[in-house]
């Protein structure tokens, strides 16, 4: 898997398409939750795309500071369901983290975590902060990475 990382304006209409669809497949289908994906956001990130023979099948977003919370921070973090067992979260997550690491490195990085994934962002440097929450009816707790 190979790794671009875009502003909102840079994506192609398929790449656009692939993200959204991969979004909806996941976040909407798979996870069975009905929220609204489209939420005016994704104009003011940093997409960071994993393409494997010319799909998208890993992807993230980054906002600066202040642009979604206080802190720069990722989220939207999503793996195609057949391409999980190659350990492409973690590439999508670390070349989240670089990318970060070049145009904002002063900020601490904050995210959304479904709590199921707490082990996983712990092993990128995430630590909790704060009590266990509801997101659109799934389980999340706040982590930050300083």
């Amino acid at each position: 898997m190979k790794v671009a990382v875009k502003t909102f304006e840079e994506l192609t209409n398929t790449e656009l398409y692939q993200t959204m669809r991969l979004r909806s497949e996941v976040f909407v289908v798979e996870q069975d939750c009905v929220y609204q994906d489209l939420d005016n956001k994704d104009q003011k990130a940093l997409h960071v795309l994993g393409i494997k023979k010319q799909n998208i099948v890993a992807y993230t977003r980054i906002f600066k500071p202040g642009d979604y919370f206080t802190n720069t921070s990722i989220g939207r973090v999503v793996v195609k369901k057949e391409e999980r067992k190659f350990g492409y979260g973690k590439v999508i997550m670390e070349a989240s983290l670089e990318e970060i690491d070049k145009r904002f490195p002063e900020s601490p990085i904050e995210l959304s975590a479904q709590t199921y994934l707490v082990k996983f962002y712990n092993d990128l440097g995430f630590k909790a902060s704060g009590e266990e929450y509801l997101e659109d009816g799934i389980p999340h707790i706040k982590m930050i990475r300083k």
